[in-house]
């Protein structure tokens, strides 16, 4: 939910800001000067970066005073405060042009207090201090959108729901002021994950994704089946939810971010054994814009009739066999996409059994769900991604590396992402999150990418890492020993960004959600 601000709050709080790093800004640059990334003592040049492009702590204070004073209304503090953000943005630019790697982006959500003076630019100062040059905004996440009211002609509603700030719009504010500081300005979207609050709408509960059992996304994470009850997600073939979609993200590509991130362009991950996809009845497929698209799949009317009873029932018998046969005697044998057709009979030869058959036609009737449930998710990807295409705005996917795995013995991982058939030409943003207590299973993600890019194909691998720089964190390495092993252990990758802003700088996180100073 957004959370209220009252501007009567702020009124005076922004000198209390006296903190222009993370609380461990210190202790980062005592770590990295052990490690012989640059020195602790001694004189340095002004605007010294160390081996990550991030500035000095005395540095850092000074710009952050300057802000301080310039909004206060003093004006040769606005000219410097003005000449230092300058002076660092063309440093972080040179820097980042001969450091890898080039592009270092962090994911950030915003909240509604960010509209208040000042805070924007603080936010942004932290973000080029901590040597970003990429900034992926949270736009659309949590059945919520960052557009103002006045101007959100989505059925989600506004973050910012403050009375006074119907007009204001906070992600195009961010564009201006990231863009200031030389930042490239991203829009991060949850896909297929609509929200709780579209699960809430009469008017679209035809639109969720529903399994075999008549449990759609939204009451199959209320029984505590899915991660996250908040998550809701889609039937991919509806063209509501087709339409929803793409309105909401013309009006974030109206206000021409740098590039457009795609998140959550998969099914729920269950939990428990609901984590794994072993029958037709745990496949998101029932809803009735999937069912329809299923039985097109059919090549004979043999075929949509097994189909049709497979779905229906999670499995088949003999005498469904023996019924196509009958309903449809002009056709050799059910046939469907993928299905390769028998040789024809010989003269007086005798078709085979139905008991001899079933366990064949049973298994391909499997895999062909399944892989109409994965199609489902790739034609929704590709569909939004080339309505960002059409207006010369780049986009990319975020997936997990082990979201398209079998499991055991003809499972399925419950997510079915498969990543790898996502189109080349956008970029893929692999999660490299595993947990082992060092970086072996998270450079195993990334490499598992890497070996299973489609051949001919080059599409820009820009990992994702999640930690905190100067401190391990959740059994995870800290940020910068996770990047000096992707370093070694993939020198090509140009981009790598990291998860997430509000674990770098918890305080001011917290302070910006809550309008706490």
């Amino acid at each position: 939910m957004a959370h209220s601000f009252s501007p009567a709050r702020f009124r005076g709080s922004l000198r209390q800001l006296a903190r222009p790093l993370l609380l461990q800004g210190l202790a980062l640059a005592s770590g990295l000067a052990g490690l012989g990334i640059f020195p602790i003592a001694g004189a340095r040049p002004a605007l010294a970066l160390n081996a990550y492009c991030q500035v000095t702590q005395a540095d850092a204070l000074a710009k952050e005073n300057l802000r301080k004073a310039a909004l206060a209304g003093d004006a040769p503090s606005q000219q410097q405060y003005q000449a230092i953000v300058n002076q660092h943005t063309e440093a972080l630019r040179q820097c980042r042009s001969r450091t890898w790697p080039q592009h270092q982006a962090v994911w950030v959500r915003l909240y509604p207090c960010d509209l208040q003076p000042g805070i924007l630019d603080a936010l942004f100062d932290r973000i080029v201090n901590l040597g970003y040059n990429e900034v992926y905004v949270e736009v659309f996440y949590g059945g919520q959108v960052l557009l103002p009211q006045a101007d959100n002609p989505t059925v989600w509603p506004s973050v910012v729901q403050a009375p006074g700030y119907e007009r204001r719009d906070l992600f195009a504010e961010a564009l201006e002021k990231g863009r200031q500081r030389g930042l490239e300005v991203d829009a991060w979207m949850f896909a297929l994950n609509f929200g709780y609050s579209y699960g809430l709408r009469s008017d679209r509960e035809q639109v969720l994704a529903l399994n075999g059992r008549g449990q759609t996304t939204f009451t199959y994470a209320k029984t505590g089946s899915s991660s996250n009850p908040d998550e809701v997600f889609v039937d991919p073939y509806n063209t509501q939810a087709q339409a929803d979609y793409s309105r909401m993200l013309g009006a974030v590509l109206r206000r021409q971010p740098d590039g457009v991130l795609f998140d959550y362009v998969r099914y729920p991950r269950g939990v428990g054994a609901n984590s794994v996809a072993d029958s037709v009845d745990d496949l998101w497929i029932y809803g009735q814009a999937s069912r329809d698209a299923f039985l097109r799949r059919a090549v004979n009317q043999q075929g949509q009739e097994l189909m049709r009873r497979y779905i229906s029932r999670g499995y088949l018998t003999d005498r469904d066999i023996e019924d196509v046969r009958d309903l449809y005697p002009n056709e050799a044998e059910p046939l469907w996409q993928s299905r390769t057709p028998s040789p024809p009979l010989a003269a007086g030869q005798e078709p085979p059994s139905p008991a001899s058959l079933r366990p064949q036609l049973q298994a391909e009737l499997w895999q062909l769900s399944v892989a109409h449930a994965v199609q489902g998710v790739v034609d929704f990807v590709k569909l939004i991604g080339e309505q960002a295409q059409r207006t010369g705005i780049p986009s990319g996917t975020v997936f997990f590396p082990e979201g398209n795995q079998t499991v055991g013995t003809g499972g399925y991982d419950s997510r079915l992402q498969y990543w790898d058939r996502f189109p080349t030409w956008m970029s893929w943003h692999p999660m490299a999150y595993a947990v082992c207590g060092n970086t072996g299973c998270i450079l195993d993600g990334v490499r598992r990418v890497q070996t299973m890019v489609p051949s001919g194909t080059s599409p820009v691998i820009a990992p994702a890492l999640a930690g905190i720089w100067g401190q391990s964190t959740y059994n995870r390495p800290a940020l910068e020993t996770q990047m000096e092993a992707l370093r070694r252990a993939a020198p090509e990758i140009t981009s790598v960004s990291h998860f997430a802003y509000s674990w770098q700088d918890p305080e001011f996180d917290r302070v910006r959600k809550f309008c706490s100073l």
